[in-house]
């Protein structure tokens, strides 16, 4: 009895071993890291899940479908081969006792101190997340979110086992179309932001590292362009032309680049009379090399908090656009546009608005928490 007791200790330890080996995720939950371990564990279960509930559109979508269908298909690899790859990092830093292991890379203080505000660690896992789920879209939709049902039996249909979150008024199924139009709102706001960075990054780094009479046109065009009201500039613009998507974000982006610029040109300003700037003038580094080498790397930081708040303010901009008919145009679902077409039955059917409305917050909630925690991790006084 000893002996098999002992072969079977030795057996489980063993086991054990190759199972941490095959689910990292194991490891980080048995040293400590709970809440990391479950995310990483969760994470690729729930990919398998939808795998293997959606495995008969797995192999058309990668031969002969969409694009987005074969993104959706590469995303879920991708994401279970990303969750695993980070699991196992996590667990090779890690000692037996849940400490860091000798030799190990210490983390950079700010992902150190981003990490330990547990609000905006919720905030960026719920926005990674909201866009996993809006890439895996035609792997999770139900249906087709065009397609109607029957008009007599089938419209205003409450929440129930075969529309999770109902139909609207042509029978339309509501969570194919949250889920589709998340892809809409998602990437307007995100494209948008790109053009508002990249435009406000040219001219507020121009403006701040050349200053003169360059900084001062620079600067005039800025407060000319926020003079305007930004809504009514957006739905005259709008007005002139087809509404589209692209034209939507492009518009977006133009009108929120002013508040980029204002920021980087402070930060340009700031950093462009420090030491290591005026070193590389005195070794006589040309004006572009300065500005793009030292200069921008070290002026960053409050663009990215800017980014994510503009992220969020750019989703409700285009849902007041497509509330106000000047956005995206029907069938194609935003969430904006579900609110749109959900207020005229919010005494019968509350969740046409409600669901969408409350997405819409939900994320716009989330940007903003996440802008939070990077401003406060950033920040030397405040990670003190």
């Amino acid at each position: 009895m000893g002996r098999s007791g002992v072969g079977l200790r030795r057996l489980g330890t063993r086991l054990g071993r190759v199972g941490v080996r095959l689910v990292p995720a194991l490891a980080l939950i048995r040293d400590g890291r709970i809440a990391l371990g479950a995310l990483l564990l969760a994470l690729p279960v729930a990919l398998l899940a939808v795998a293997l509930l959606r495995r008969d559109r797995l192999w058309p979508f990668l031969a002969s479908g969409a694009p987005d269908e074969r993104l959706a298909v590469l995303t879920l690899a991708l994401g279970l081969a990303l969750s695993w790859w980070v699991a196992e990092r996590g667990r090779r830093r890690l000692g037996p006792g849940g400490g860091p292991v000798a030799g190990a890379r210490s983390r950079d203080p700010f992902i150190q101190a981003f990490m330990e505000m547990r609000t905006g660690v919720a905030a960026l896992v719920v926005i990674g997340l909201v866009y996993l789920a809006a890439l895996l879209t035609p792997l999770l939709a139900p249906f087709d979110p065009a397609m109607q049902g029957d008009l007599v039996t089938g419209r205003l249909l409450p929440p129930s086992r075969d529309h999770l979150l109902g139909t609207d008024q042509f029978g339309r199924d509501q969570l194919s179309r949250l889920l589709y139009g998340a892809r809409i709102s998602l990437a307007i706001g995100l494209v948008a932001v790109g053009v508002a960075v990249t435009l406000g990054t040219l001219v507020g780094a121009l403006a701040g590292y050349a200053g003169g009479w360059i900084d001062a046109v620079l600067m005039r065009l800025v407060d000319m362009v926020i003079a305007f009201p930004r809504l009514v500039l957006l739905i005259a613009i709008v007005a002139l032309f087809q509404p589209s998507i692209v034209l939507i974000m492009v518009i977006l982006g133009l009108t929120q680049w002013p508040h980029i610029a204002r920021i980087v040109r402070g930060e340009v300003m700031s950093v462009r009379e420090r030491e290591f700037v005026v070193a590389g003038r005195v070794l006589g580094f040309g004006p572009t090399r300065v500005l793009v080498r030292h200069v921008l790397p070290n002026s960053l930081a409050p663009l990215v908090v800017a980014a994510s708040l503009g992220v969020g303010d750019a989703i409700v901009v285009e849902a007041i656009l497509s509330f106000l008919g000047l956005g995206v145009r029907p069938p194609t679902p935003s969430w904006g546009v579900m609110v749109a077409e959900g207020r005229a039955h919010m005494l019968g059917a509350w969740w046409l608005a409600a669901v969408p409305g409350m997405a819409i917050v939900a994320v716009v909630l989330a940007f903003n928490l996440a802008g939070d925690a990077f401003r406060d991790a950033l920040d030397p006084r405040r990670r003190r």
